[in-house]
């Protein structure tokens, strides 16, 4: 006999899983409460990182069914929803989405739905790091200087230097220069290697 299961997911504590249960509900799957997983995690967390998740996978059987109101309740994006819902079909579990028409994920539809979704995902990341590289381009021919701010100014540095060479010790210098010992111990490498 098949087993119907239902992933809802919220994102916060105030949020409830309800209204995903009801909708459920209401396009005709007929669930168990005792089948209904509901858990609060961030949709940034990868689908095999939620607990949740992890325990209703352990449940799950060759022949089951798991229904979720929208791709987003599977994964933090495109790629890791289509890895899960492939997994999820290895084992022998069909995956409906009640946002897709309450498409069957794992049918020869639903397949062609995830590879479109996918490749969409695949070319908007890759546009984003177009922009991206484009972006960091411009701002640095604009001399814009990237990473943290330098501890030490260069006579600071120079100063460092030279109090290392007289023997003065590092927390001495780092105290008179107002920074940290660490600092004073990048100074006296770079110096060893220059």
């Amino acid at each position: 006999m098949t087993r119907v299961f239902a992933y809802c997911r919220v994102s916060t504590a105030e949020q409830t899983t309800e209204n995903q249960e009801r909708e459920i509900r209401a396009a005709g799957f007929n669930i168990e409460s005792r089948r209904v997983v509901a858990e609060v995690v961030s949709g940034s967390i990868a689908a095999d990182q939620r607990k949740g998740f992890a325990k209703l996978r352990d449940r799950l059987e060759s022949g089951d069914v798991l229904v979720v109101t929208k791709l987003d309740r599977l994964g933090r994006n495109a790629m890791d929803v289509r890895a899960t819902v492939e997994e999820l079909q290895a084992a022998g579990v069909r995956v409906h989405c009640l946002a897709l028409g309450g498409a069957d994920l794992t049918s020869a539809a639903g397949k062609m739905t995830m590879a479109v979704l996918s490749a969409v995902a695949e070319f908007e990341r890759d546009l984003l790091l177009e922009r991206t590289a484009a972006g960091l381009a411009r701002a640095k021919d604009a001399g814009k200087v990237f990473g943290r701010p330098r501890a030490l100014s260069d006579t600071d540095e120079e100063r460092a230097r030279a109090w290392l060479a007289e023997g003065h010790s590092i927390a001495s210098i780092a105290r008179d220069l107002n920074t940290s010992r660490q600092t004073i111990m990048r100074v006296r490498t770079r110096g060893e290697h220059s």
